[in-house]
């Protein structure tokens, strides 16, 4: 058990230090297969290369070319718009478009971060304008943001696929979308809370029939994108890997020839930001896998799959304790290496417990993006907190009545299993 003690101190020294996830995870593989075994150096670089050597992976470039491509083609003007119009004019108005849009925006991104640092930069101005606290518009922000992940397209999602060969990208992606609604649900409903406790108001006019139609007829093409994806996989017209690329020319079309907003002088520009993003969602992956097969050479998720067997816990009863252990666990690490060192450890213990791969991987999912909003490493958090100008004290503040219903939807999901089940079911699309 060298390696792995070498492994775990390392990693929250360089944590604590303040480095990078994808470098700590990389560098404490490194010391600790220098310093606590025979095998040389360069098995480090293999097994970061057999990480993403997956056609499944190159999926992840794509679906972020395509929200780039839409974001420049003014997809978030025509999505707030369109959700302003239906309770802009209403108390709390602006809050309440704030998660409508972010939902909308969540079928294209499949980014938590891309929600926040794009369309939500622009919601957060719109509401402190209309007299809501920043730190409040920050908070309701990042909350919301969290639903990128959940909502199909989602990055994580096929990352998750690889762990865990039970369940399908498509699965998981029809399989997100009632918990994606419910979370919108409950960010809304504590908005209101919180609106009329603050006697926030709205400045919006009510729109016109025809104004309203007008917005909704423009929104459609930005609306479809998520329904092409769904549909061409589900009818087996393409795979997930081939619905990344349609989605990418579809954005393309739309932001030049439907839009007209999209210039051809922005798009080596998208393109660059797409390589960066890119670059370092793989360098994650990369590394994570490194960091797995250390975990597993030492026998770590073997030794600890037969201490929760041998506790001989129900569903339920095993599914609270992973809820709290991935709730800790999320505190100091991302979602994506979360996903790449846990599901091959707890997903069998899971299986063998009877719980459903899909429900179980929705839970998993839910629980490390919520990480994203909790410190120090929560990085949503950094990212809201930069673009709304709001120190992190008063964010983490505002974060409060939010984080509470996070918990309560969470509740629902893991007693519920139907509400992540049974889309997946009555598609044909259950797991194996």
């Amino acid at each position: 058990m060298t390696m792995s003690i070498i492994l775990a101190v390392a990693t929250v020294v360089l944590l604590a230090l303040g480095l990078p996830v994808g470098f700590t995870l990389a560098g404490a593989t490194l010391l600790a297969v220098w310093a606590g075994s025979d095998f040389p150096l360069v098995v480090v670089l293999k097994e970061m290369f057999v990480g993403i050597d997956s056609f499944a992976l190159l999926a992840v470039p794509f679906f972020i070319l395509a929200a780039e491509l839409m974001s420049g083609g003014s997809l978030t003007e025509v999505l707030l718009r369109f959700a302003s119009q239906f309770v802009g004019h209403r108390r709390g108005g602006l809050g309440h478009a704030n998660v409508l849009s972010l939902t909308l925006f969540s079928g294209i991104s499949g980014s938590a971060l891309a929600d926040a640092a794009g369309p939500g930069a622009m919601l957060i101005r719109m509401m402190e304008k209309a007299g809501y606290d920043r730190a409040y518009a920050a908070a309701l922000t990042a909350s919301t943001a969290i639903i990128g992940p959940i909502i199909p397209p989602s990055i994580i999602m096929i990352i998750y696929c690889l762990q865990d060969d039970r369940v399908t990208p498509l699965a998981l992606f029809m399989a997100g979308i009632l918990p994606g609604l419910v979370i919108a649900a409950a960010m809304m409903v504590t908005n209101q809370i919180v609106c009329i406790r603050r006697n926030y108001k709205s400045d919006l006019p009510r729109p016109n029939l025809a104004q309203m139609l007008a917005n909704s007829v423009r929104a459609i093409p930005a609306l479809l994108l998520p329904v092409i994806i769904l549909g061409g996989m589900r009818s087996g017209i393409f795979t997930p890997t081939e619905a990344s690329v349609v989605a990418v020319v579809y954005a393309l079309l739309v932001g030049k020839y439907v839009y007209r907003t999209l210039q051809w002088g922005a798009v080596p520009t998208i393109l660059a930001r797409t390589a960066i993003l890119t670059a370092s969602v793989l360098f994650i992956v990369a590394a994570s896998n490194a960091f797995a097969w250390v975990l597993t050479t030492e026998n770590v998720p073997q030794a600890i799959s037969a201490w929760i067997a041998h506790l001989g816990l129900g569903p339920i009863a095993l599914l609270l304790i992973i809820n709290v252990f991935l709730l800790v666990f999320g505190i100091f690490i991302e979602p994506l290496p979360g996903v790449m060192v846990l599901v091959p450890i707890l997903a069998p213990v899971a299986h063998a417990a009877g719980i459903d791969p899909v429900h179980f991987a929705m839970i998993v999912i839910y629980n490390l993006t919520l990480g994203m909003i909790t410190p120090p490493v929560g990085g949503l958090l950094f990212v809201t907190s930069a673009v709304a100008r709001v120190p992190l004290t008063e964010l983490s503040r505002e974060l409060k009545p939010f984080m509470v219903a996070h918990l309560i939807v969470l509740a629902i999901l893991t007693l519920w299993p139907c509400l992540s089940t049974w889309l997946p079911s009555i598609s044909g699309l259950a797991a194996r």
